[in-house]
């Protein structure tokens, strides 16, 4: 008997959920706390564009909707750094052909709800959930409304109201809440006459500037919607940055040529709202047959590694093998799972802290650019050998995050090596710096 399926939170993750579990001919329903966002009165919230790539992608071609999705991404093939004396610099991604893709959050959410709808999932909205009876496996929403399930999904994000509500009725549940010290604020770079796009319309634009960042991603209208990643405390801060002149002086200043392109500026600072960046981690994410929390709601992560929506499109990708080789036995489906994704839900958490500081300080520093130079250089060379991490993280989606943090450290001990090498910045296509690290990977297996 196939089972009567509900999902808590119609976001991202549980939209894409509901399309893999509806066509498999489960009876699905999504349940949404907010107001449909494809109604003409619905009110955007924070949003940060999303940047799309391998893992993601594997999952959506899998269920067959990635044409739809490609028609709203607009690819980047690189970054392009804007240094403080007003240079740019330019680091493709991956090797040649390979690229990341810049998707609206909103956009891309209405898409799946729209392709979930198409596919026979009913989603009920400003349904928020209150309570489960665990017994019985019954939601309690704030309407008041009661609803049986055979098997509930968490899906509501970081701030899950299923986690919770899972949490305080499981006596040995485990759970990690890290806030950073920056918060982050959505602003915009407008189209330019005739919807043209006023810098590199196919790059992820960084203004890296050590303690804090600015990051800009295209929309289709010409746009860019800009995130500035910055100190809650300290000079500068949000806090310093509390009048009309402070803010565009401090712009004039730390980003020049954006801040000539934002003529908004200081209405967006101080009407957008600065929201926090948080990881969690916890443990267990299931129940028996009856319970399992997805993306967000189980391994929210910082956006710095632009995979917190591609770790959870994965989770559905994994979990729908998982229903073939277990045929539809979901206590076995459900442990499997966790055992494979709670530790890469771990591991992509760290390695997105990890590249917040490569992000906002190390793309700018010429001996990290050397690094990856030479990383690159040997990577071509021997692609059996050594796939850079940013490569693994993004473009390998064969290789588990786990894993990719796992040889990403093992790398990174031997890079400290090559760079104390004296001159290296003369010697790197030396063939004994070849060699070195070709003895360092057989000393490191």
């Amino acid at each position: 008997m196939q089972k009567n399926i509900s999902i808590i939170g119609a976001g991202l993750v549980g939209s894409l959920l509901s399309i893999y579990l509806s066509k498999r001919g489960y009876k699905t329903t999504i349940y949404e706390r907010r107001q449909d966002m494809r109604a003409g009165s619905y009110i955007a919230g924070r949003s940060i564009n999303l940047a799309l790539s391998d893992r993601g992608i594997k999952a959506l071609e899998e269920v067959g909707i990635m044409e739809d999705i490609r028609k709203i991404a607009i690819p980047m093939h690189g970054r392009q750094l804007h240094n403080i004396d007003g240079s740019i610099a330019y680091q493709p991604y991956g090797n040649e052909g390979q690229f990341i893709n810049s998707v609206s959050r909103r956009q891309l959410n209405m898409k799946l709800m729209d392709l979930a709808e198409k596919s026979g999932v009913h989603i009920l909205f400003e349904r928020k959930l209150e309570s489960i009876n665990w017994h019985i496996n019954e939601m309690l929403f704030d309407n008041k409304e009661r609803v049986q399930s055979d098997l509930i999904f968490g899906s509501d994000g970081a701030y899950s109201a299923a986690r919770l509500t899972h949490q305080l009725q499981h006596d040995r549940f485990q759970f990690e809440q890290f806030y950073i010290d920056f918060g982050y604020k959505e602003l915009t770079i407008p189209a330019g006459e005739n919807g043209k796009f006023l810098i590199e319309k196919n790059a992820l634009h960084i203004w890296p500037r050590g303690n804090y960042m600015l990051i800009a991603l295209p929309n289709l209208d010409g746009s860019f919607t800009c995130t500035l990643f910055f100190p809650f405390k300290g000079e500068p801060s949000f806090e310093t940055l509390h009048s009309n002149e402070k803010v565009r002086t401090f712009f004039k200043n730390a980003f020049a040529d954006a801040n000539e392109m934002m003529p908004q500026l200081e209405k967006e600072f101080f009407e957008n709202p600065t929201a926090s960046l948080v990881t969690v981690k916890c443990h267990p994410w299931i129940r028996k047959d009856q319970f399992a929390l997805i993306g967000d709601a189980a391994h929210a992560i910082v956006p710095f590694f632009g995979q917190g929506m591609n770790c959870g499109f994965e989770d559905c990708y994994i979990l729908n093998g998982l229903i073939d080789k277990h045929s539809g036995n979901w206590e076995n489906i459900l442990d499997e799972y966790q055992a494979l994704r709670k530790p890469d839900g771990d591991a992509i958490a760290d390695l997105a802290l990890n590249n917040f500081i490569e992000m906002r300080d190390k793309v700018a520093d010429p001996k990290f650019l050397l690094q990856k130079k030479i990383e690159a250089s040997f990577s071509k060379k021997y692609p059996g050998k050594w796939i850079p991490s940013y490569s693994m993280v993004t473009f390998s989606p064969h290789i588990r995050y786990s894993e990719a943090l796992k040889i990403g450290k093992k790398q990174e001990a031997i890079m400290e090596k090559i760079m104390a090498i004296p001159g290296i910045d003369k010697r790197w296509e030396e063939e004994e710096v070849e060699r070195m690290m070709l003895e360092e990977l057989v000393v490191k297996e």
